[in-house]
């Protein structure tokens, strides 16, 4: 078992990264809810674009603020994750069934959920216990 001492100072160095990958999630995220639910015409144009009817921006705005409002919760941050990957999981299927361009957007909700999981495996010592990640093997 580390000593105290120890946990802090692994701690801080996976701390500060682990913050800026989840401050950019969010801020992205923030920044694509609030337009939804302002509905503004951007937001109205791609939701439509991809086959959804201009009606439902607000719905899916709303939904992702909730999702993100919970990620950016440290108690609840977990939670938030993982209903963001299933709000990024239909993001995924609606570009792909747009036949949208695969790097720009198909995969562009998964750039942000690697930003999502990445920060918080790096902030949450229960995740890295639950998903250990180990540089080498022992046979």
């Amino acid at each position: 078992m580390r000593s105290d001492s120890e946990s802090a100072q692994v701690s801080n160095k996976r701390l500060w990264p682990g913050v800026i990958l989840s401050a950019l999630a969010i801020t992205f995220l923030l920044f694509d809810s609030i337009i939804k639910v302002m509905r503004l015409a951007v937001a109205i144009e791609g939701t439509t674009r991809l086959g959804y009817p201009a009606g439902a921006v607000l719905g899916i705005g709303v939904l992702e603020l909730v999702c993100v409002l919970v990620y950016a919760i440290p108690q609840s941050s977990i939670l938030g994750a993982i209903l963001l990957t299933g709000y990024l999981g239909g993001a995924i299927a609606s570009h792909v069934r747009a036949g949208s361009p695969l790097f720009t957007h198909i995969l562009f909700p998964v750039y942000v959920g690697v930003l999502v999981w990445g920060g918080i495996f790096l902030r949450e010592e229960r995740l890295r216990a639950l998903i250990p990640v180990r540089s080498s093997y022992r046979i």
